[in-house]
């Protein structure tokens, strides 16, 4: 919650109740995306509160993001009584359907008083149910919550729950499972030699993913926060994106189905070659949305992609495949990954996919990464090596690069063992509310920031090319010149500069065993970033001819 005085009752009721943890941030953004941190983490709604007016408008990026990342959130908009609108009184605005479409169910039940108290614990269990399990799927709900003056003094009694503690209501649900004529359907979809599966955010459960994709003989091109991009899973393609980018490469390993499951992976390489296939595409996906961003898709089915990949898979069997499609992606896996790595470690200085490959290696068993969009989503996806026991979460609902840092601050709270976030230095700054009394919330918490003076991602789009130097400077690579150590500083974190790419493991292994919340800082320049990406492209292509 944020400070404010009309959300007073409701404050006051949580931070007395002694089954809910609070957590009081100064800004509402950083609330809210404190918020949604701990719903991405552990797929349970978090209640956001803030008071009336424009405070409300504060929490509608973490509520974008939540809609279409189908995040369950609780926003509870503290609002002026009725007789207060539109009659000038201060602090008030419009705050009916505020988030309008995003969310999904919005209620205001009026001033609150004696008469409607048996409706309470119902109106609570609606927003809860709507918010995790309601027909459009996961995501945010907005209770709107007039309260008259006074706003402070002695509390009424609660209506009473069930007897035994049972729940109000139980919700329906809305993890559709794949009937028997769909089964077959896809069946005879899937009896083709030459598929892929494409493993999103909300994928499934990588067991039941990675199984399918043993008994169908087809690779996984697995993104980060998929959870499937695993050591020694032998279907795993985790450098698709370099892979592609190899022309020949991407034509001979062209499939003739696709199986999309979750969200869509960063990779507008990816993106593009899906798009330009003769394929038949079946999208997968839990979360109520509708991904088919190329109107490719053949079947796009809402169900609970573990339990489909489950049911796929039995009634699949082993069907004896003699493996050669599944050893032309891997052995481009195998040459890709080489070559990447031989890239990345030829150079001393610290580069930017040089420390998004050491944060994925050196982070411990059980861990959680945070990974910001623009570059550090992409540096992961891209030169990250595969590995075991880490779970990688990214805002890639809506792709922005606000709250970021409140995310991880947000994962971190709702508990488990070491959160990182790599973040870049302007969604650092963007997020810099974030950093207001973290190195007290208790949480280990090690950020990375990679500090690269502006915006680096617009030097790889043809706004690089397409303007002179100064003008480009002036509106896409904004330098800041800001002191991100001095920022660290000021709000009591301490912060390592490692100047290598040798001192930045070290600097991660470092705060990692140090705890708390910590603050890597490495220095790079987007120019410089930009030359060895290049140098990754020429290297895997190379590495891929040489496959023959």
């Amino acid at each position: 919650m944020a400070p404010g005085s009309r959300s007073t009752p409701l404050a006051l009721a949580l931070a007395a109740d002694d089954r809910l943890a609070v957590h009081v941030f100064h800004d509402e953004r950083a609330a809210a995306f404190a918020a949604l941190g701990v719903g991405r983490a552990t797929g349970v709604p978090a209640v956001v509160l803030t008071t009336s007016g424009t405070a409300t408008a504060h929490l509608h990026a973490a509520v974008i993001e939540a809609d279409r990342a189908a995040v369950p959130l609780l926003v509870c908009t503290a609002d002026r009584p009725p007789e207060l609108h539109h009659v000038g009184a201060p602090q008030t605005v419009n705050q009916q359907h505020l988030y309008g479409r995003a969310v999904r169910w919005f209620a205001d039940p009026g001033v609150a008083d004696d008469g409607a108290r048996d409706s309470w614990r119902s109106l609570a269990a609606r927003a809860v149910a709507e918010a995790t399990t309601g027909p459009a799927g996961p995501g945010p709900v907005q209770l709107n919550l007039p309260f008259r003056e006074p706003l402070v003094g002695t509390p009424g009694e609660l209506p009473p729950g069930r007897e035994g503690g049972r729940p109000w209501h139980v919700g329906g649900g809305t993890r559709r499972e794949l009937d028997g004529g769909a089964v077959a359907e896809l069946v005879e979809v899937l009896a083709a030699e030459r598929g892929v599966l494409v493993a999103g955010d909300g994928a499934g459960d990588p067991d039941e993913v990675l199984a399918l994709a043993r008994a169908l003989g087809w690779p996984v091109l697995a993104e980060p926060t998929s959870g499937c991009r695993r050591v020694a899973a032998d279907v795993v393609v985790g450098a698709f994106d370099s892979i592609l980018r190899h022309g020949p490469t991407a034509a001979a390993l062209a499939p003739t189905v696709v199986v999309h499951l979750g969200g869509r992976p960063a990779s507008k390489v990816l993106g593009r070659w899906l798009a330009e296939l003769d394929a038949t595409t079946v999208v997968l996906d839990g979360g109520g949305r509708w991904i088919d961003p190329d109107r490719r898709a053949d079947r796009l089915l809402h169900v609970d992609p573990t339990a489909a990949c489950r049911a796929l898979r039995s009634a699949v069997g082993e069907r004896g495949s003699d493996g050669r499609w599944l050893t032309s992606w891997t052995a481009a896996e195998s040459a890709a990954q080489h070559a990447i790595g031989e890239v990345v470690a030829a150079h001393p200085g610290p580069t930017e996919p040089a420390v998004a490959r050491a944060l994925v290696a050196g982070l411990p068993e059980g861990a959680t990464l945070v990974v910001s969009s623009s570059m550090p989503v992409r540096d992961v996806e891209w030169c990250s090596a595969p590995r075991n026991g880490l779970r990688v979460l990214a805002n890639r609902g809506a792709n922005g690069i606000d709250g970021v840092v409140s995310t991880a601050i947000g994962s971190a709270l709702a508990g488990g063992d070491r959160t990182a976030v790599l973040v870049g230095d302007v969604a650092f700054l963007h997020d810099g509310t974030a950093l207001i009394g973290a190195a007290a919330r208790g949480v280990d918490l090690l950020v990375v920031v990679v500090d690269n003076d502006g915006g680096g991602i617009f030097s790889f789009l043809p706004q690089a090319a397409a303007l002179g130097a100064e003008r480009f400077e002036q509106l896409f690579g904004t330098p800041h010149g800001i002191d991100l150590t001095a920022l660290a500083a000021a709000h009591g974190l301490p912060v390592a500069e490692p100047a290598t790419a040798a001192e930045v493991g070290e600097a991660i292994a470092a705060g990692v065993a140090a705890g708390g919340v910590r603050v890597v800082r490495v220095r790079t320049d987007r120019a410089a970033n930009v030359a060895v990406h290049d140098e990754l492209v020429a290297a895997v292509g190379a590495a891929l001819d040489a496959l023959g």
